[in-house]
């Protein structure tokens, strides 16, 4: 796939809820960053621990109010999809967050991930 097909195929796959399946387009040994100060691991390493790691997150929410996933501007090998989250968690409360997620994308699969936003 090319770097527009990976991202329009993620962008696609979140806007219907398919987590699982947007993950499996990260390739088995990818890389995910987040921003320095957020919980839980700032890199993880691996397609596997990727996901563990979302599904942990995601266990931790009580409530969605809403959310938004914007277009992929794709340059080169990499592209940038805004999102917004509206989202009561167990341990943290209400929590509203924008987020640029810049993507590396190496034969077809997405190499690296990496998160920008401001930590609550």
């Amino acid at each position: 796939m090319t770097t527009q097909e990976v991202a329009d195929q993620l962008v696609s796959l979140c806007r219907e809820g398919s987590y699982e399946a947007a993950y499996n387009l990260y390739a088995d040994d990818a890389v995910s960053i987040e921003m320095e100060g957020a919980p839980g691991e700032q890199i993880t390493k691996g397609k596997e621990n990727i996901w563990n790691g979302y599904q942990q997150w995601a266990e931790g929410i009580e409530e969605m109010h809403g959310g938004s996933v914007g277009n992929p501007v794709v340059a080169g090998n990499h592209f940038v999809v805004p999102m917004f989250m509206d989202a009561t968690f167990k341990e943290h409360g209400r929590v509203t967050m924008d987020e640029l997620c810049m993507y590396q994308v190496e034969n077809g699969k997405i190499k690296q991930a990496q998160f920008f936003y401001e930590v609550p």
